[in-house]
């Protein structure tokens, strides 16, 4: 089962200001930056409609995001294609997607590092760390492990 990997403590630092800025713009066309989530964790999903590994992931996902949303942790997603608003909303509806979405067109890399392939999701810090990359599909059950040792390595 694949694993998080760890970022290197050097690109954590160069990375931190810009992880709080990152501009976000809604599915609406809202404005927002990554910084609006912080105080949980925030799960970053680079993601595309024609992607099948992303299309699997969605699902835990959502019920990843429905069990911790209220307390502890939110996913957010980024849909990384050129697509009209009406079709995304269309797709999300039909995938009962519910955590917030949000659009970037086809890109390489973001504020938060590298995005090689899509899915790929980054884990951030209450705090504002990036301190997890995962190039590949994920699991509620990953991303839960992971905070649950990244916690108590912390202590």
């Amino acid at each position: 089962m694949p694993r998080l990997i760890l970022l290197v403590g050097l690109m954590l630092a160069s990375l931190g200001a810009a992880a709080l800025d990152m501009p976000l713009t809604g599915v609406d066309g809202r404005k927002t930056n990554l910084e609006a989530f912080l105080g949980k964790w925030v799960v970053v999903n680079y993601w595309a409609t024609w992607c099948p590994p992303c299309l699997y992931e969605m699902p835990d996902l959502q019920d990843f995001h429905d069990r911790h949303a209220e307390h502890d942790a939110v996913v957010i997603g980024i849909n990384a294609e050129l697509i009209g608003r009406q079709r995304l909303e269309a797709f999300l509806e039909d995938y009962f997607i519910t955590y917030p979405i949000f659009t970037s067109g086809p890109t390489q890399e973001s504020e938060l590092g590298l995005i090689p392939g899509l899915p790929t999701t980054f884990l951030v810090t209450p705090k504002g760390e990036v301190v997890a990359r995962q190039v590949g599909p994920v699991t509620g059950d990953m991303i839960e492990q992971f905070i649950e040792k990244w916690a108590a390595r912390q202590q």
